[in-house]
């Protein structure tokens, strides 16, 4: 019976070679392709970054369409940086405006000083509950690359201390 798949005079080992040349080949482009998404903290916000590229927060959130749960979480972070943005300058109005009159020489309201503190402290909040937020989201997107990253959480109670190592 004649082979019709091959041919005739198709060695099926010359035909094994190509497949697995085929199969290598395709799996060092997905693993250039697929790079992972790292986030730096720095004073006051974050720094995005795949490969040596920096990456603004609309980059981000376009590149982790692709992934539906992690897309879900970083706009549920998102939301935190925008309420963020908006609460620490608004506290940061308040604060300026009794400091200016009290350079100018006037009479301070400082009520609006203390209300503007209570801002930036609540906007501090924001960010951080942001920066977690948007690390679990790099997280979910991350492990379909197949990088993992160890994270120790320290827990205080009393004068206990206990130390979690999550994989």
């Amino acid at each position: 019976m004649p082979d019709l798949f091959f041919g005739n005079g198709c060695d099926i080992q010359f035909m094994k070679k190509y497949y697995l040349l085929g199969t290598f080949f395709i799996a060092f482009i997905c693993s250039c392709v697929a790079q992972e998404i790292t986030m730096y903290k720095t004073f006051g916000g974050v720094r995005f970054e795949r490969d040596t590229l920096a990456l603004s927060i609309k980059m981000v959130k376009e590149i982790l369409r692709e992934n539906p749960l992690a897309f879900e979480e970083f706009n549920k972070a998102r939301v935190n940086y925008n309420v963020a943005g908006i609460l620490g300058f608004a506290g940061g109005v308040l604060i300026g405006i009794p400091i200016g009159t009290a350079i100018l020489g006037g009479n301070p309201e400082w009520a609006f000083a203390a209300g503007g503190t209570a801002l930036v402290l609540a906007s501090i909040q924001f960010n951080r509950i942001f920066k977690s937020r948007a690390l679990h989201a790099l997280d979910i997107f991350n492990e379909k690359v197949g990088s993992s990253r160890i994270r120790p959480e320290f827990y205080f109670a009393g004068a206990n201390v206990r130390l979690v190592i999550n994989f």
